[in-house]
């Protein structure tokens, strides 16, 4: 029987904290918590802040109705080149397939640019005797004995994971079945990934470096899932939990640990989640969401309350501002920037004797200086405690006092090489990560054709709030939101989101008049039973999802496509001419142009089913479970010209609707802290969040 408790607990594991919400659906009343991350097992960590917020709202663990879950182990684990010993097995003739790559410079202008590094040497990769047509016709069949031999050959070199990429699979993925099917046999305990089950699209490199990844991933994501689920049974949360996927959709931690390439952007994704259901219910048509933490920064631009998906993101970037550095994830993801700027980017001179931030990051062991962890290098975090950016009493709600002796100690090791002083090097140190940032988030607007003075920023994070005045003024965004609960706003995205499941099938076909429609419907027909599976991992009711149908279109000759929504009457009717002006209205969008006359295709056909978002109640009331609230005075640095200036300190639950605070001031939660700067004003709106608006 289904617990109808309406308690449910969000929570996201990043690289130095974990942020946990527990709401409540019937009275929307909600609990924050936040603990530091454990890196060398994150699931232990996030068991300890489970069990501290369920005994903090003097629940029990059976009390709970459902958990999800934002993790950053898949991206991590590829970031960090720390993943299973993979081999790569391909079609004869296709060794090299992830070394070649694309064979394009993504900047032809750098002559001594270099992409980003193949996941896996050449000296893992092997071949197997197999050829199929792209429409499916066997060439060489496959020599079952040959895959045998290969197995032992893998078997003696220590393998833990194998990816298999077999030319057209994506059509005809029989050879690619037979091959699992031996290597299971023939490599017990070794994690096998074929092309074909982690994306159905054509291009093999594409194709071949997501399956490589899955595979290399795979055997950390199982383990972890698995030590996830006993620890929450063993502890006595006996009820369904999800994760999050990159896609802004839940799903089974079952689907999660066989595919982790579904949940390489896990945790942000629940920021930008979040980010939507707050435009749609404050009727903002254009948001920039911004989301800072303790290792990295992100940014999406909303429009419309939808979050940007895209079928062309990167991992790993060479440069992190230039598209086709990184290596590509053809899977749908929410389209957001990563920067390497967070609390706990390390600062350092570099050989030039300029001032360097990022993006290596002290984590949350041995953490920023003033965590008294063992921490000696400066980061950002002691940069903003020194400037009084952040209250030493008051983090996590007084739980983790800070060491502002220990910051400034770390931040002599930046200003005695450039010959400032502590608060100037500090100040520097603010300033170059608001202008590493601020360069990235202006860079992505200009990718989706906005202007960030045109647009609303909602910053949240645990870092973002101390930042997002100084990236307004850079980006001329004159109204910044921070949402009721900006520090851990992630972990609340988790509850916004619904389990959903995508998928896509190339087959490559000119949109002519007689063009096959019941081939094409066949083919959603296949895909959409495949979805529905997925779905019903996660425990939902596949009779209340909806599903959209999508067509990546194309000029003929163009080596890309746009993805756009299918018009109804294309398989009910026929009708190419709307999915052809579908398309020319995107291209025009989207390029300025169109090509009069010039033949269009379809390369895939892609489609998704979504379960109807969790009915949240909007009271945007909080628990606090805190000491009686008093407004203080801080001293923070406006700069060398200016020094030190008085700043109000104010706790958030002093604050009246519609009561303006002017700058400098620092707005007080118990998980972040919000800086309004000279020149902009605050107020507490009546939804519970703080507007601060910018002259």
């Amino acid at each position: 029987m289904k617990n109808a408790s309406p308690w449910r607990i969000g929570f996201d594991i990043g690289g130095t904290f974990t942020d946990l919400v527990l709401l409540n659906d019937i009275s929307g009343e909600a609990l924050r918590h936040k603990t530091l991350t454990t890196p060398e097992d994150p699931s232990e960590g996030a068991y300890t802040g489970l069990t501290q917020l369920v005994e903090m709202a003097g629940l029990k663990a059976n009390d709970i109705h459902t958990i999800t879950h934002g993790t950053t182990l898949a991206i991590n684990a590829l970031l960090e080149r720390r993943g299973a010993k993979t081999a790569l097995v391909v079609t004869r003739g296709f060794r090299d397939v992830l070394v070649l790559g694309r064979e394009y410079r993504y900047d032809i202008y750098d002559l001594n640019g270099a992409p980003a590094q193949p996941l896996l040497p050449r000296s893992q990769s092997y071949e197997i005797s197999e050829r199929v047509t792209a429409r499916g016709a066997v060439i060489t069949p496959l020599d079952e004995a040959e895959v045998v031999q290969l197995a032992a050959e893998l078997r003696d070199k220590g393998y833990e994971a194998v990816a298999v990429l077999c030319m057209h699979a994506y059509a005809w993925p029989d050879h690619e079945n037979q091959i699992e099917a031996i290597f299971s046999r023939e490599l017990p305990g070794v994690s096998i990934s074929v092309s074909h089950k982690v994306s159905r699209e054509i291009r093999e490199y594409d194709r071949g470096v997501l399956t490589a990844m899955n595979a290399f991933v795979q055997p950390k994501a199982r383990r972890y899932m698995a030590r996830l689920e006993n620890k929450l049974r063993e502890g006595g949360f006996v009820c369904d939990w999800l994760v999050m996927g990159s896609n802004g959709g839940l799903m089974a931690p079952q689907v999660a640990a066989d595919y982790p390439t579904r949940i390489i952007e896990s945790g942000p994704a629940g920021g930008i989640v979040a980010t939507a259901a707050f435009a749609r219910k404050n009727a903002q048509p254009q948001v920039l969401a911004f989301d800072m933490g303790g290792t990295t920064a992100k940014a999406c631009v909303v429009r419309d309350g939808q979050p940007s998906i895209t079928i062309d993101y990167e991992v790993g970037r060479a440069d992190r501002l230039l598209k086709g550095s990184g290596l590509p994830v053809k899977l749908p993801v929410v389209d957001m920037i990563e920067i390497g700027a967070g609390g706990g980017s390390i600062a350092r001179v570099d050989s030039l004797g300029l001032l360097e931030i990022g993006p290596e990051s002290a984590s949350a062991w041995p953490g920023p200086a003033c965590y008294a962890r063992g921490g000696e290098r400066p980061t950002v975090t002691d940069a903003n405690l020194v400037l009084g950016l952040l209250d030493p009493d008051a983090f996590l709600g007084g739980r983790m006092p800070l060491d502002v002796a220990a910051a400034r100690q770390a931040i002599r090791r930046v200003a005695e090489p450039l010959g400032l002083s502590i608060e100037d090097a500090a100040w520097g140190i603010h300033e170059v990560a608001n202008s590493k940032m601020s360069e990235a988030l202006r860079t992505h607007c200009v990718e989706k054709n906005v202007s960030p003075a045109q647009m609303t920023m909602l910053a949240f994070g645990g870092a973002g709030p101390s930042h997002a005045w100084s990236l307004a003024k850079q980006l001329s965004v004159k109204r910044v939101y921070f949402p009721n609960g900006a520090g851990v706003y992630s972990a609340f995205g988790l509850l916004t989101a619904p389990p959903s499941a995508d998928f896509v099938r190339s087959d490559r076909c000119r949109l002519q008049p007689g063009i096959d429609v019941k081939r094409i419907a066949a083919l959603f027909a296949e895909g959409f039973d495949e979805a529905i599976t997925t779905l019903a991992a996660a425990n939902a009711d596949p009779n209340s999802a909806l599903q959209q149908k999508l067509a990546g279109v194309r000029y003929v000759g163009q080596g890309s496509e746009l993805t756009v929504t299918l018009p109804e009457t294309f398989l009910t009717q026929g009708d190419v001419t709307a999915l052809i002006d579908t398309f020319e209205a995107a291209h025009l969008a989207r390029f300025g142009r169109t090509l009069p006359g010039q033949g269009v295709e379809v390369v895939n056909w892609r489609g998704r089913v979504q379960t109807t978002p969790p009915t949240l109640n909007t009271s945007d009331r909080l628990r606090h479970a805190e000491p009686e609230a008093r407004e203080k005075s801080l001293q923070v640095y406006l700069g060398r010209e200016q020094g030190f200036s008085a700043c109000r300190v104010i706790p958030r639950s002093l604050l009246v609707t519609g009561e303006a605070i002017h700058g400098p001031a620092l707005l007080q939660e118990k998980e972040c802290a919000i800086y309004v700067g000279p020149g902009a004003s605050a107020q507490l709106d009546p939804q519970g969040n703080i507007l601060m608006e910018l002259n």
